[in-house]
């Protein structure tokens, strides 16, 4: 199961934002849609994503001012995999590339076009 590969299970209609959002309406978004992270896109092109835990996290502790937009607080150096890459590659970059423990989804690229994302949960529904 782990040598499957990554664009046999990624979600590919990819919900996202662009950078000029304002971060009250993207948090909006996420819960809309019950999603846990937002990638952001400028002309068709990942340059960042945002989470629901830090987003969330920050607007309860009153972090942010009224107008801050998403490219103000968005992570800009994102972890990303490719379609080809084996569901065990995934694992391991969620498992390595995160220092406060396992990230819970990639953006996957294709070159540099986000083609889908995968999840722990993605993950965790291929294996049970």
């Amino acid at each position: 199961m782990l040598n499957k590969k990554v664009k046999d299970i990624m979600t590919s209609e990819v919900i996202t934002t662009t950078s000029d959002v304002d971060v009250v309406n993207a948090f909006e978004k996420l819960m809309e849609y019950k999603i846990s992270s937002l990638p952001v896109l400028e002309d068709g092109k990942l340059i960042g994503i945002i989470t629901a835990t830090d987003v969330g996290h920050n607007l309860i502790l009153d972090k942010y001012e009224l107008g801050t937009s998403v490219k103000e607080i968005m992570i800009d150096s994102v972890v990303t995999v490719s379609p080809d890459d084996t569901i065990e590659t995934a694992i391991k970059m969620m498992k390595e590339s995160s220092s406060s423990g396992i990230l819970n989804q990639l953006p996957v690229v294709d070159g540099d076009k986000l083609v889908g994302i995968i999840s722990d949960g993605d993950i965790i529904q291929l294996l049970f």
